[in-house]
C-alpha cells in the first residue's frame, strides 16, 4: 500500500509544495468553526455565529474561484501573496471587533474581506496534475493523498481551534489561523521550481469555467455536500454544549475525518474500474444516508451516551468523504481544459463553501428554535438533496466524460512566472 504513495514523492519538490501547502489548509478548517466557537462564547448566540460564518463562507464562494482564475492566468505565486495578506488583515480586524465587543454588522464585513483567502488546497492538486496528467494511476494516487490531507486538516484543525478558544481565550483558534495561513503560503509560495506553468490559453480565456455543463453538476451536489459539513460542526458544537461537554465537539468531529482519513488512504491504493460518473454518485448516495443513523442516536441517547453514540455515528459517515471527492477532483480535472484547472477546482470547493454557509446559517437557526438534537435534521435534508442532484445529472457527467475522451491533448505550456 505504502509504495504507491512512495512512487509519487519521486518527482523533486513533490514533498515540499504538497507538506508546505498542508499548512497553508489548516486554516479551511479552523477558520469557521473558530468563528462559531468564538462568538457562541462572547455574543450568546448560535444563530449570529452561525451567521458570520456563513457570511466568510458566502464571500469565499464568491472571490475565491476570481481569485483562482487570476492565479490561471498570472501564476501562483504573483497572486497567492497579496490575496494572503488581504485575508490577514480582514482576519486581525474580525478579532479585535469581537473583543472589543463592536456592533454585529461589522463582524459580517471583516468575515467578507477574510473571503481572498487563495484556495491552497486548489493549487497543490494543479501541481499535482501538471507532474503526472499523463499518468491516471499516480495521479489518482496524489490526488487520493491530498484528500487524506485534507481530512488531517480536519482532524487537526477543529481540535487545536475549539480546545484553544474553550482553554486559552475565545479567539485563539482564529488567531492560530491566521499565523498558519500566512506562514503556509509564504513556504508554498516559495516552491518556484515546481509551480505549474501558465498555460498559453489561460490569458486569452473569455468565458469562466462555471459555463462547463458538468462542472455545474459537480457544483451543485457539491452545495448539498458542503451544507452537510458546516450543519453538522455548527449542530454538534451546540449538541456537545447541550450534554455538558463542548470541547469533547473537537473529538468528536474529528473522529469524522478520520473514517474519511482511513478510507481516503485504502482508496488511493485501489485499481478502479468502471464509471467514474457512477463512482461519485455512489459516493453521495452514501453520504445521505449515513446522516439518518446520526439523527436518531442524537434524539435518543442522551448524556455521555449520546455523544459517544454521535462519535461513533460520524466516524462510519465519514468513510463516504474522501472518496467522493477524490472521484469529484478527478472529474474536474477530466471536464475543464487544462488552462482552468486551478479555477474549475476552486469552484466545487466554492460550492462546498457555499453550502457551508446554508448548513451553518440553517443548523443555527434549528438549534436555537427546537435544540441541539434536532439540528441533525439539516444535514439529513442536505443529504437527500445532494442524491437529486448528482442523480439528475448523471447524464451530463457521462456526456462530459465522453466529450472529454474524445478531445485531443492540452497544447504546450509556458511559464510566464519564472
Amino acid at each position: 500500500m505504502l509504495s504507491s504513495y512512495r512512487q509519487i514523492f519521486a518527482a523533486p519538490g513533490s514533498l515540499a509544495f504538497s507538506s508546505t501547502g498542508f499548512i497553508a489548509r489548516l486554516p479551511i478548517s479552523m477558520t469557521g468553526i473558530g468563528i462559531v466557537t468564538m462568538l457562541s462564547q462572547l455574543r450568546g448566540s448560535y444563530g449570529v455565529a452561525g451567521l458570520v460564518s456563513a457570511t466568510l463562507a458566502v464571500s469565499a464562494a464568491v472571490l475565491g474561484p476570481q481569485v483562482s482564475r487570476l492565479v490561471d492566468r498570472h501564476g501562483q505565486r504573483r497572486i497567492i501573496l497579496p490575496a494572503t495578506a488581504v485575508t490577514v488583515v480582514a482576519a486581525v480586524g474580525l478579532l479585535l471587533c469581537a473583543r472589543l465587543e463592536a456592533p454585529d454588522w461589522m463582524l459580517f464585513v471583516f468575515a467578507a474581506g477574510m473571503g481572498v483567502m487563495p484556495s491552497t488546497g486548489a493549487m497543490v492538486r494543479a501541481r499535482w496534475a501538471h507532474l503526472y496528467r499523463d499518468d491516471a494511476p499516480k495521479l489518482h494516487t496524489a490526488y487520493s493523498f491530498e484528500a487524506v490531507v485534507d481530512e488531517i486538516c480536519f482532524i487537526v484543525g477543529p481540535i487545536l481551534s475549539i480546545g484553544l478558544a474553550t482553554s486559552v481565550f475565545p479567539e485563539a483558534g482564529v488567531l492560530l489561523a491566521g499565523l498558519f495561513l500566512a506562514v503556509g503560503v509564504l513556504l508554498f509560495a516559495g516552491q518556484r521550481s515546481t509551480q505549474p506553468p501558465v498555460h498559453p490559453a489561460a490569458r486569452h480565456t473569455g468565458s469562466s469555467v462555471i459555463l462547463n455543463r458538468g462542472l455545474q453538476v459537480l457544483i451543485l451536489t457539491f452545495v448539498a455536500t458542503g451544507a452537510i459539513f458546516g450543519s453538522v460542526e455548527v449542530v454538534t458544537v451546540a449538541y456537545s454544549d447541550d450534554q455538558g461537554h463542548k470541547a469533547v465537539a473537537s473529538v468528536i468531529l474529528a473522529l469524522w475525518a478520520l473514517g474519511s482519513c482511513l478510507a481516503g488512504v485504502v482508496f488511493g491504493t485501489l485499481k478502479l474500474t468502471g464509471s467514474m460518473a457512477g463512482r461519485f454518485f455512489g459516493g453521495v448516495l452514501f453520504m445521505a444516508l449515513s446522516m439518518a443513523p446520526l439523527l436518531l442516536v442524537a434524539e435518543s441517547v442522551h448524556g455521555v451516551g449520546g455523544l459517544v453514540a454521535v462519535g461513533a455515528a460520524l466516524l462510519v459517515a465519514g468513510i463516504a468523504i474522501s472518496p467522493t471527492l477524490i472521484t469529484a477532483m478527478a472529474l474536474v480535472e477530466r471536464l475543464v481544459p487544462a488552462s482552468q484547472l486551478t479555477e474549475g477546482m476552486t469552484w466545487t470547493t466554492t460550492g462546498l463553501a457555499l453550502g457551508v454557509a446554508l448548513g451553518s446559517s440553517a443548523g443555527g437557526w434549528v438549534v436555537d428554535a427546537a435544540g441541539a438534537a434536532s439540528g441533525y435534521w439539516v444535514p439529513l435534508a442536505a443529504g437527500a438533496f445532494g442524491v437529486v442532484a448528482a442523480l439528475a445529472g448523471l447524464g451530463r457527467l457521462r456526456a462530459g466524460l465522453s466529450s472529454a475522451g474524445a478531445g485531443q491533448p492540452a497544447g504546450q505550456t509556458v511559464d510566464l512566472e519564472r
